[in-house]
């Protein structure tokens, strides 16, 4: 909130801004940065929109779709070349968000505000984050840099959060039964979606939505040519998706400012594959693989009531109250037949079962020119964390049924605390938060047993956060915003246990873990001009006692003295970036208006104590486009630039020989013709030029002497279709 005036107050008693500074084209709200809803371009922070359009226009189908126009933001999917006992690549399809060099758990991501399951990987086994079913989305909103001063543990990065569809969406001019309908085809992959959702008002205090959405796929084709039905293959091993989406959502406004939203979702993948790459070839031994299968499967399952209400108390003139339960499932099945010895079945589970509650108050006053709003509130998280795994022929020294950790039930607790002052030209937004977590291992029915006993752990962290915004002008304002992160670690980083008797290694746990946490500062500038748009941040950060997982602790690869690997804290990174972002409009052409997007994004850090590079740092991007807009038709065409990886970016004691994946420059076509005022046709051409394109997320650890680079490739030219009516 920036250069207002105390004159007059708002619907949510806040000030208005004078009229000189609305903006030509006023941005949709927010509700992530600041826990209540908001002009984006009132807060003292980096975030990215996606709305309703923006998903429409992009055809968004996954969060690899969400990333693909973001700076500093993205999304690894490496191909599907895993086998039953070995390499974790693919095994987690569209893995988790990368922001600004940080990925994986450190990436926040939220449903409504509901806490998302965590990623897992341990050996050969991982599961990814993409439990989403972006065809019941709303808006997504992307906040970069630590959100643990609003939100707890696992912000260290950013936070993602996923706002679904409200029956307001769809009930337009005074409709009490409305809806919307696609179906949608992407060559990449031989995709096909296919959703209805459909809103009602049968009355003044209730309105209700029921949104289904299915869709089926093959492989991600790539830039492979090789069709082997072995190791040298490139081309994509074949595979099966199908994929099933459902929201019911029942919203009351019984009167005097309450509002009951409930909720219920369900979200299932699943993905079937004959992993050819995994067959050996001739001459084969005993163990050599003659046929490998797999077949992998999530599932999320949430019910949740928030409410809001309008008491009109001193200490609170509005609250919320969110209450929510959730179940999420990955499981994995793998076969492998070999020449001639036995057999080998591996079906591994792994489940996040989650309680999630918060109570939230608010409040809104003023002192002559100043204006305060305090928002205050308590969160608590349960949340039982079960794994799995059974199967023909164990591995030498285990036997079936296991488990990699103990089942393991976290808790938090938190208290916050935010204060968002304005005066004239100023605002100040000051937040604390107060956290408490625990992890509790159970010891019965955890097998093997492990040498050191399962070990719970607790932990207390404070995380603060300070912004400041200046107007500069009705066009310019300048913010420098400080925040300070964290995470705690997990039931696997804590309790994990593994040992080969033949090959002489072993995982044990480690119960001195401490949390990861974080040191950040940021400096932004944004324009709002009549024919500009521009947002600019620089960022650095400091971040502590990073978790790396299946860290070398010591051994020497013996019978008597094993190779012992265990997840520990190590490092103090630096990371340091600049991004910026924005839009020229050139006005209007032949009775339409043109415009050029564009965006960059660079980020470069290091371990200070070993000066070795971060490796999960994307090379720098560039993006720019021309878009064309009419009432009945727009189109579109963009570039995006990506950088060489660089060997002097890359920590080589943890990746010898690396694969550096050489710049790329790629341009994409779309448009959308509007058929009708309530029928669109939305098509995308991309990549025009048919270029041979890697991704530095999708080949990291891909060595330099690999035969099979080609299979690491993004898609060539390829086409995506949709129709989407609203009726």
């Amino acid at each position: 909130m920036l250069g207002v005036s105390a004159c007059s107050l708002n619907a949510q008693g806040l000030p208005e801004r004078p009229a000189a500074q609305l903006l030509a084209a006023l941005p949709e709200v927010v509700i992530s940065g600041s826990r209540h809803e908001q002009d984006p371009d009132e807060l003292p922070m980096s975030l990215d929109v996606l709305g309703s359009q923006d998903l429409e226009r992009r055809q968004v189908r996954d969060i690899r779709d969400v990333a693909r126009e973001v700076p500093g933001l993205s999304v690894s999917r490496a191909p599907a070349r895993f086998t039953l006992a070995s390499s974790s690549t693919g095994r987690d399809q569209n893995a988790g968000f990368n922001i600004r060099g940080l990925d994986g758990n450190r990436v926040l991501m939220m449903v409504d505000g509901i806490r998302q399951p965590r990623s897992y990987v341990f050996s050969a086994n991982a599961f990814g984050r993409d439990y989403m079913e972006l065809g019941l989305i709303e808006r997504v909103e992307v906040l970069k840099g630590p959100t643990s001063a609003l939100y707890g543990s696992d912000g260290l990065a950013g936070l993602v959060n996923f706002i679904t569809l409200d029956p307001s969406a769809l009930l337009r001019d005074g409709q009490t039964l409305g809806g919307r309908a696609s179906l949608a085809y992407a060559s990449e992959d031989r995709g096909w979606r296919a959703g209805v959702t459909l809103a009602g008002r049968p009355n003044e205090v209730l309105q209700w939505l029921l949104g289904v959405n299915t869709s089926g796929a093959r492989a991600l084709q790539n830039m492979g040519r090789n069709a082997s039905a072995n190791v040298e293959r490139t081309e994509p091993n074949p595979e099966q998706q199908k994929g099933e989406g459902l929201l019911l959502k029942a919203v009351l406004t019984p009167g005097g400012g309450q509002r009951h939203a409930v909720s219920l979702e369900h979200v299932r993948k699943q993905a079937d594959y004959t992993l050819l790459s995994a067959v050996a070839k001739t001459p084969t031994s005993s163990t050599s693989t003659v046929y490998a299968s797999s077949w992998t499967e999530l599932q999320r399952d949430r019910l949740s009531w928030d409410a809001r209400w309008q008491p009109g108390w001193a200490w609170a003139q509005d609250l919320r109250t969110l209450l929510s339960f959730q179940e999420a499932r990955s499981r994995e099945f793998a076969f492998e037949d070999r020449y001639t010895a036995a057999d080998r079945e591996r079906d591994v589970r792994y489940t996040e079962r989650t309680w999630q509650a918060g109570l939230q108050a608010s409040r809104v006053y003023t002192e002559g020119e100043r204006s305060h709003r305090f928002t205050y509130g308590v969160d608590w998280v349960r949340t039982s964390v079960l794994n799995l795994q059974t199967g023909v022929t164990p591995a030498a020294g285990e036997t079936f049924p296991l488990k990699r950790f103990p089942d393991t039930v976290e808790t938090s607790q938190a208290l916050y605390l935010q204060d968002e002052v304005i005066q004239g030209p100023w605002s100040l937004t000051a937040a604390l938060r107060a956290e408490h977590f625990r992890l509790q291992a159970e010891q019965a029915g955890f097998s093997p047993p492990s040498s050191t006993p399962a070990a719970s752990l607790s932990g207390s962290a404070t995380s603060p956060k300070l912004g400041l915004m200046r107007q500069l002008s009705p066009q310019w304002s300048l913010f420098g915003h400080y925040a300070a992160g964290f995470r705690a670690p997990n039931a696997g980083q804590v309790n994990a246990y593994f040992e080969n008797l033949t090959q002489y290694y072993k995982s044990i746990p480690n119960p001195n873990l401490k949390p990861e946490t974080s040191q950040n500062l940021e400096l932004g500038l944004r324009g709002r001009l009549a024919d500009w748009r521009l947002d600019a941040a620089l960022f650095t950060g400091i971040y502590k006692d990073f978790i790396e997982d299946q860290h070398l602790v010591g051994g020497r690869m013996t019978a008597a003295d094993p190779l012992i690997y265990q997840s520990v804290n190590i490092g103090r990174v630096r990371l340091s970036g600049l991004e910026f972002k924005g839009e020229k409009d050139w006005g209007v052409w032949a009775g339409g208006r043109l415009a050029s997007p564009f965006g960059y994004s660079r980020v470069t850090g290091k371990d200070t104590l070993t000066n070795r590079p971060i490796n999960s740092i994307d090379p720098q991007r560039f993006a720019a486009g021309l878009r064309y807009e009419r009432s009945d038709w727009s189109a579109r065409l963009d570039l995006q630039h990506r950088s060489a990886k660089k060997a002097s970016d890359v920590d080589s004691t943890q990746l010898s020989a690396q694969f550096l994946p050489p710049s790329s420059t790629t341009l994409d076509l779309s448009g959308q013709w509007r058929l009708r005022r309530d029928l669109r046709l939305n098509v995308a051409l991309n990549n025009l030029s048919n270029q041979r394109v890697w991704y530095w997320s999708d080949v990291r650890g891909l060595s330099s002497a690999s035969t099979v680079k080609d299979a690491y490739t993004q898609p060539g030219r390829s086409l995506r279709v949709a129709l989407v009516a609203d009726f």
